[in-house]
């Protein structure tokens, strides 16, 4: 007795988009966002020939996506899937910042470096959830299910299951 035959698995990209268009449930433009966002990530990450035929796209997807839609997300940025984005206005990500599973970031966030002669970026694990304004710079490690208030400055890592805010940000403790 034969078992029936498994179908293959989904490709990778397949269910990051998945997973991204159930993170934005009642936000097109979001979903328009990460569904471009993956499209040049994969053009990217792939063999020159590839690239060189999605040139055309990746040119698209900067006027598009960064110059219209004021959403900076470069195509070799490291995003896991599921990745909310909450009025995605005026959000910076470094290319060399890494976004763990499930996260949300808000409206005005800054992911990146302390200048050009440091390419160290901020590390977020899976499940954190950046408030709107907030800026995190530097080499900063970010634990899971970590909760960063509005309009904070981060610049130092913080353990998971941390809530922080403030101007420097600092661990909020529990009432």
């Amino acid at each position: 007795m034969n078992p029936e035959p498994q179908s293959p698995a989904p490709p990778r990209f397949w269910s990051m988009v998945r997973a991204d268009w159930a993170a934005n449930p009642q936000n097109p433009k979001g979903r328009i966002i990460l569904i471009a966002f993956r499209l040049a990530h994969w053009l990217r990450c792939r063999h020159r020939l590839t690239f060189l035929l999605g040139l055309p796209y990746l040119v698209l997807y900067r006027v598009s996506i960064e110059w219209i839609l004021g959403v900076e997300i470069p195509p070799l940025t490291k995003i896991g899937p599921g990745l909310a984005l909450h009025h995605g206005q005026g959000l910076v990500i470094n290319h060399r910042s890494i976004i763990g599973a499930h996260c949300v970031l808000r409206h005005g966030t800054t992911l990146g470096n302390r200048g050009a002669s440091d390419d160290r970026c901020p590390v977020l694990e899976d499940h954190v959830d950046v408030g709107a304004s907030s800026i995190l710079i530097g080499p900063i490690h970010i634990g899971a299910h970590t909760r960063i208030g509005a309009g904070s400055i981060v610049t130092k890592s913080f353990p998971p299951h941390s809530r922080i805010a403030g101007n420097p940000a600092r661990e909020l403790r529990p009432a």
